[in-house]
């Protein structure tokens, strides 16, 4: 009998039906394996959803943007709400709501770094919150991107089209809008302690 236990081997024993720590250390791996396959669509899911709001944002401010440099640009401004707010089409060589018009180039090598950065963080996306406000981020970027490339007077030095003009504030597009509520709910969610692969710290 002993020499039968000690062949086939006994519970207490690592080799009796890979039991003992050799089990615990499957387990463990089978586990992680489990855990990776679940977090795999759902980063999938997440990176659609950023890429989903980017396009929304981005066609938005593109097709508003066509509108008004066809039927805005060279005519009076439009009263929405009396004097309070008014569409009005201005060419803005600066970054967001009009500032500092003399650095059209190196805004534009910034918002195209951030589409960079954006893209690059979107292989650790695992939070629906921060994917959202990426998507809005990268959105915005591009559109005013495109503005800097494509439109006058040349490459990289593109004026963006803006034409939302509240009363006492400077005229912006959607894509400022776009980059300004991705920016707060970034903000937001920094202060809850969420990051974007879904972790929270709390102190």
């Amino acid at each position: 009998m002993a020499e039968a236990e000690r062949i086939i081997g006994t519970p207490e024993t690592p080799d009796a039906d890979r039991g003992g720590q050799d089990r615990t250390g499957l387990d463990r791996a089978d586990a992680q394996a489990a855990e990776a396959a679940a977090g795999a669509p759902r980063g999938k899911r997440r990176v659609a959803v950023l890429f989903a709001v980017a396009v929304v944002a981005y066609a938005l401010d593109l097709i508003s943007k066509m509108i008004v440099v066809a039927e805005l640009e060279h005519h009076e401004p439009i009263e929405i709400v009396g004097d309070w707010l008014r569409f009005e089409a201005i060419r803005n060589a600066g970054a967001a709501f009009g500032f500092g018009e003399a650095f059209t180039v190196i805004f534009t090598v910034i918002a195209a770094a951030v589409i960079v950065v954006i893209v690059r963080l979107a292989r650790k996306l695992y939070s629906l919150p921060w994917a959202i406000a990426l998507g809005l981020l990268l959105g915005g970027a591009l559109g005013n991107l495109t503005d800097r490339i494509f439109r006058s007077p040349g490459v990289f030095r593109g004026a963006v089209v803006d034409f939302i003009a509240p009363k006492g504030f400077a005229v912006f597009n959607l894509a400022d809008s776009a980059i300004v509520c991705g920016g707060i709910l970034i903000v937001l969610l920094s202060f809850r302690g969420l990051d974007p692969d879904g972790t929270v710290h709390k102190d």
